[in-house]
């Protein structure tokens, strides 16, 4: 049996492909980027018929993915939790219409806000779309997890929803191999109507939806993904999901003394936890995330429930990610003391890198922005955020993805200017152009300048669909052609560059400015391969 040392990204990824994947779909956002870049590196070098592009955004390769499982072939969709947001219409309607091919949405979470603007907790929308759920506790799970889900989004005909977590996404561990299947062949559904959620079908099809639980529930009572492990000590009872439950093993050295409940697939296997509440005095409650778990088991009257210890009465933080010393500090086990930090370590801000081009179209923005004390820039999600931190200081909102735009024109709706806003060349075309829109319909006064470093630099340079393509979506929507200005953000050029940003920001409409130069990271791998972009 072959075996690979793999990122857990990594290891879904080549489950994924060794279980019949015809189609992966995403957009990079950490910590879910490594899931394609994998398979596109696998692409390249085994010479796979597997489709493997990144997409505009999450709801755009989502609704590409069902397209794949609407043909009857097995695809993939990867993104952050906050990419789920994005893409929650196709999500929940998705579960109603149902699947063909086997549907996987990959979704890795990210508790601590490492890389993001929150923490959420992707089990939230298993709620919302009645849909199961994986959560692996290690590497060989996630590798083993896609064959599962597959064989269960088929039989079941329901997507199924695989949660990782950073830790997991991003460390290593040696995983085995399995036996690669062959592709499904192609097989569009039977039922032509099952795809047109109508109001007469959907009803239907959601009927059929809600009537699929006690199935789900009785596939998780029986996945190999959950487990009971009994313990000689009934005094306290532990239930521990995904990569909590390797925590728990750390802290009792693999011999864990009392009932020990492994949670990796949902929905919640009431019989399971039944059993546990029944011989155990107490129970003890270690997730990743949001305490989704433990308000379940506490129900509206929670308060009153005192045998009942997570995250919601204190005994675990609530927010932040899960280690094995928060995990031993909650069992009052004794905490292993590491190194005391060295003073010789200082902590190190992050910062835009020497010669990003970003820095210099920041300076040029500030020296104009000098003139409008009630001016405001109004940014987006990318590289380009590290512009709030000192020594620039040009921004003054970041919201998620997509806000830059739309929130500069509420502002100008409501008297303030000037409004300016800045945002990425790849989250314009994500969700900054139906914002532009609105601002051409009605011609409101913002400048908008479009930071376009050629690539989705954030997430280590993937490709980005906007390259040499903005000034012609800029002119469809409907700017002026006097109005679509391009600047090269480079020091030499700085008196020119505040002279064009000076003359948009002050003109009373709708206006672009689009500042091109290549990331300085890029540019440098390009270099490096004898060739630039």
């Amino acid at each position: 049996m072959t075996t690979k040392l793999l990122l857990g990204d990594e290891a879904l990824a080549q489950g994924a492909l060794d279980a019949g994947l015809s189609g992966a779909y995403a957009y990079p956002g950490t910590p879910s980027t490594e899931i394609t870049e994998y398979i596109q590196r696998c692409i390249r070098a085994d010479n796979l018929d597997v489709h493997c592009r990144w997409s505009t955004n999450e709801k755009v390769a989502l609704e590409e993915a069902i397209g794949m499982s609407y043909a009857g072939k097995r695809a993939i969709v990867s993104m952050k939790h906050v990419g789920l947001n994005v893409a929650a219409d196709p999500f929940v309607n998705g579960a109603i219409a149902g699947t063909n091919g086997g549907l996987l949405i990959n979704v890795a979470d990210d508790p601590s806000m490492h890389s993001s603007q929150n923490e959420q907790d992707s089990r939230l929308y298993t709620d919302l779309a009645l849909v199961p759920c994986l959560e692996p506790s290690n590497q060989q799970e996630a590798y083993d997890a896609p064959a599962y889900a597959f064989d269960l989004s088929e039989r079941m005909n329901i997507p199924v929803l695989i949660r990782l977590t950073t830790r997991l996404s991003h460390s290593r561990s040696v995983v085995k191999l399995g036996l690669a299947r062959d592709k499904n062949k192609l097989a569009p559904p039977a039922d032509r109507r099952q795809y047109i959620l109508l109001p007469v079908n959907a009803r239907q099809s959601y009927l059929d939806l809600i009537a699929r639980q006690p199935q789900l529930l009785s596939e998780s009572e029986a996945s190999p993904f959950n487990r009971y492990e009994d313990g000689t000590d009934k005094t306290r009872g532990i239930i521990a999901s995904g990569i909590a439950y390797n925590y728990v093993q750390e802290v009792y050295n693999g011999a864990c003394p009392h009932p020990l409940l492994k949670i990796s697939q949902y929905p919640i296997p009431v019989e399971q936890v039944q059993r546990l509440f029944a011989e155990c005095d107490e129970v003890m409650l270690f997730e990743e995330g949001y305490p989704f778990i433990e308000a379940k088991l506490r129900g509206l009257l929670g308060d009153r429930d005192t045998t009942i210890h997570g995250r919601l009465d204190g005994t675990v933080p609530r927010t932040g990610e899960l280690n094995p010393g928060v995990v031993a500090q909650a069992l009052g086990l004794l905490i292993r003391v590491g190194l005391p930090q060295s003073d010789i370590l200082v902590g190190r801000p992050p910062a835009l890198c020497p010669g990003c081009p970003h820095a210099d179209t920041y300076r040029a923005l500030n020296a104009v922005m000098e003139k409008y004390p009630a001016g405001r820039v109004f940014s987006d999600i990318g590289c380009y955020t590290l512009g709030a931190l000192p020594p620039l200081e040009a921004i003054d909102t970041c919201l998620e993805m997509g806000a830059s735009i739309t929130m500069a024109k509420g502002a100008s709706d409501a008297g303030l200017a000037p409004a300016v806003a800045v945002i990425g060349d790849s989250t314009f075309t994500h969700s900054g152009m139906t914002g532009l829109l609105d601002c051409i319909s009605e011609n409101t006064s913002v400048t908008i300048i479009i930071l376009d470093n050629l690539t989705v630099a954030m997430t280590g340079g993937q490709e980005s669909k906007a390259t040499n393509r903005l000034a012609a979506i800029c002119r469809g929507l409907g700017i002026s052609e006097e109005h679509i200005k391009t600047i090269i953000p480079l020091p030499k050029n700085h008196d020119e560059n505040v002279s064009v940003i000076a003359a948009e920001v002050s003109y009373q409409g709708t206006s672009v400015i689009i500042a091109v130069r290549e990331c300085v990271q890029t540019l440098r791998r390009h270099a490096r391969k004898g060739g630039q972009k």
